[in-house]
């Protein structure tokens, strides 16, 4: 299983309209996605109020790369979103199990 945790800074005086999006069309549509097998939101917090991410776990790279296409290493971001963020970061991991 692949694990991708997805990162994003939102523009000052975004957070509301990034916050709306993230809760009612972000989560929803990750929560449906063929293939995901966990999707771990995390909401803006008052100390970093700009920042919001999630965290994955996908059955294997084929179901990945079938959301998002070959080039899975790219943070890729809904149109809808696009100009209400500044900055955004993807990592991958090979999940272990405990």
């Amino acid at each position: 299983m692949i694990m991708r945790i997805f990162q994003v800074t939102v523009h000052p005086g975004k957070e509301s309209e990034f916050a709306d999006f993230f809760h009612n069309t972000a989560i929803p549509l990750m929560r449906g996605t063929k293939g995901i097998v966990s999707v771990l939101p995390g909401a803006a917090r008052s100390e970093t109020p700009n920042e919001f991410s999630f965290v994955m776990v996908w059955e294997d790279l084929d179901a990945l790369k079938a959301f998002v296409g070959d080039d899975y290493t790219s943070a890729h971001i809904d149109p809808a979103e696009a100009e209400l963020v500044a900055a955004r970061t993807i990592r991958h991991y090979d999940l272990v199990e405990a």
